[in-house]
Order: C-alpha cells, then structure tokens, then sequence
C-alpha cells in the first residue's frame, strides 16, 4: 500500500486562470472607433438626407418595386431550381447525348453575362417574330406574336431563370455525388427503380449539401434583380431611380433601395439558416447554433472565457 503523503508536504492546489487575449480587446476597440467614425457620418452628414428616405421609404411605386423584385426572384429561382435538377440527372446520365446537352447548356449559360441574355430576350422579336404550336416542319394549329407574349417582365424571368439553371445544375450534381453509392446499390437491391431512388434515397440525404448553396443563390438572384432595370422592368431600383428623376434626390433614394435589399436579403437569409438546421438532423449529434447561442458564444469567447 502508498503511504499517505502528510497534508504539510502535499503541492499546492493548481488554480486555473483564464487565458489572457489583450489582442481581442485592441482589435475590438479599433473596430469600434472605425463603426463608430461612420456612424457619425452617417447622421451628421446632412446630404445622406434621411428625411427624404423617411418620407418615400414606403412610397406606393416603391411598395411596387419591392413586390416586382419578389415575383422576379421567385419565378427565377423556381425555373432554375426545377431545370437545374434536371440538367444535372442529365449530366449524370450514362446517355452520352444528353450528358453532352446538358455539358453545352451549362457551359454556354455560365459563359455569357446575364445582363447580355436579358437584352437578347428583351430583342428576342428581331430573330423570331411569332410562336407556333404544330406538326414539325408541317402545318401550324395556333401562334402567338412575340411581342405580346415576350414582355419585358417574361424576358427578365426568362434570362435569369434559364442562366441560374446553370448554376444550379452545378449545385444539385455536387449534392448526388455526396451521398455514398452504396446508398443507390442498396436501393436497386430492394427493387426500387431509378427514379424512385433519386427521389426516396439521394435527395434527401443530398439536401444538406444543395440547400446551403442555393440559399446564397437566391440571395444572390434577389440583388441580380436589378438588371432588369436595364428593360424598363419596373422593380425596386428602378422604381427609386424613376422618383430621383423627378425630384434629383439620387443619394436618398438610392438608400431607400438599399435599406430595401437588405431587409429582404436578412429575411432570406434567416429562412436559409432554419432550413439548414432543419435538414442537418441526424446528421450530426449536435443541431447548429441558433443566431441567439451563436451571439453568446462569440460574447463568451471575446472575454477569454472557455466553454464548459
């Protein structure tokens, strides 16, 4: 047996002191004289004219831009999402006519501006003056005026619907091969059909990586947007623009755009955050942080202080 050590003789007790980070503090202190230098700018600054912004933050025509940017995003991202899907299974097909449609389809759409493709659409009537529905190459049942069917809006939607399917023909083919073949081995060993194991088996489990890239994308779609100003698509920057012609106050309502966009792109970017979290069960033991844990975290880090 050890004999016991006499309580005189014993070490002192290890008190633990917290880690000093005198570094965190100098840059949080420059930080917030550089916040706080604009800050001051921004509201003794008297040409920034926040009393304009008040007065047309919710103007009617601006109300109307907001909705036209909305229905814009949406239709856009609907088309691209669902065309992305399919340029992808495309891509991965073992068909090589439509892997090598799809390969052209991506590599013209990501190869040209989307401000290019949204004035071909717009002068989409100078190469083709009306839609027709019927036989190939024979008789035609009923058609349509380009220029009563393309309007400026459908043009913009098409431009950006048919450009962000690119991408995200891209996003949705990173997502497929994540998940483990074993997975689709496994399905086609119970009998499943091809179709079914895509759409049972692989998009679930690829969900968590397609969503957080096409998250940013629709943000990313909600600002690119205002390229349909270019068309005369009265959407959110254009509608300020058209009241800073009448009344010259540019630099206010360019704010009342800003502040616009950012209010959208904070929602979808909350949105984008609970959809994650949302798919990210079971993959992991722990949920992600909601924005509340994740502020007290960084308050708890900045004080040197160590998570227990």
């Amino acid at each position: 047996m050890t004999a016991e050590v006499p309580a005189s003789e014993r070490p002192a007790d290890i008190r633990a002191v917290p880690a000093r980070h005198p570094g965190r503090w100098v840059a949080t202190a420059v930080v917030l004289v550089l916040l706080a230098m604009q800050v001051h700018l921004l509201f003794t600054n008297k040409n920034f004219g926040w009393s304009v912004v008040r007065r047309y933050l919710f103007n009617p025509i601006v109300r109307r831009g907001i909705v036209t940017t909305m229905e814009l995003t949406i239709l856009a991202m609907v088309i691209g999402v669902f065309l992305g899907i399919v340029l992808a299974v495309m891509r991965l097909s073992k068909n090589p006519v439509t892997s090598w449609v799809s390969w052209v389809y991506i590599w013209f759409f990501r190869g040209t501006p989307v401000l290019v493709q949204i004035i071909f659409w717009f002068n989409i009537n100078l190469l083709i003056k009306s839609f027709s529905l019927g036989v190939p190459f024979g008789p035609t049942f009923v058609s349509w005026k380009v220029n009563s069917l393309i309007t400026p809006f459908v043009a913009a939607v098409l431009a950006l619907g048919l450009n962000e399917a690119a991408y995200m023909a891209e996003i949705v083919r990173a997502g497929l091969l994540s998940v483990d073949e074993g997975q689709t081995e496994a399905a086609y060993a119970l009998g499943m059909t091809r179709l079914g194991t895509l759409i049972r088996i692989v998009l679930p489990q690829a969900m968590r990586v397609i969503i957080p890239p096409t998250g940013n994308e629709t943000i990313s779609m909600l600002k690119t947007s205002s390229l349909a100003y270019t068309i005369s698509v009265l959407e959110l920057l254009r509608a300020t623009q058209s009241i800073a012609a009448r009344n010259l106050e540019t630099i206010p309502l360019l704010l009342v755009a800003s502040i616009w966009y950012i209010v959208m792109t904070s929602v979808l970017t909350g949105g984008q955050f609970y959809v994650e979290r949302y798919f990210a069960r079971g993959a992991s033991r722990t949920m992600p942080s909601t924005p509340l844990q994740m502020i007290r975290s960084n308050l708890r880090t900045l004080g040197g202080r160590r998570r227990r």
